[in-house]
């Protein structure tokens, strides 16, 4: 019987643990921004934009 006195004290005390790191995720800002991250897969990126800076500075360098 002291087995689930036991039990239940370790599951109190991870449940606050729990409650303590939400609170601090709320806390720190964690969840202030929730409408970018779900526009951010609409918006287009443009991916050879990269690959045109390094080939232009290679064609630069070339020339000189």
């Amino acid at each position: 019987m002291s087995i689930i006195y036991f039990l239940i004290g370790c599951s109190v005390l991870l449940a606050v643990i729990f409650l303590a790191a939400f609170l601090w995720a709320q806390k720190s800002g964690q969840n202030d921004d929730l409408y970018t991250p779900s526009m951010r897969i609409l918006l287009e990126d443009d991916v050879n934009e990269p690959i045109n800076i390094i080939s232009k500075d290679i064609e630069t360098s070339a020339k000189k």
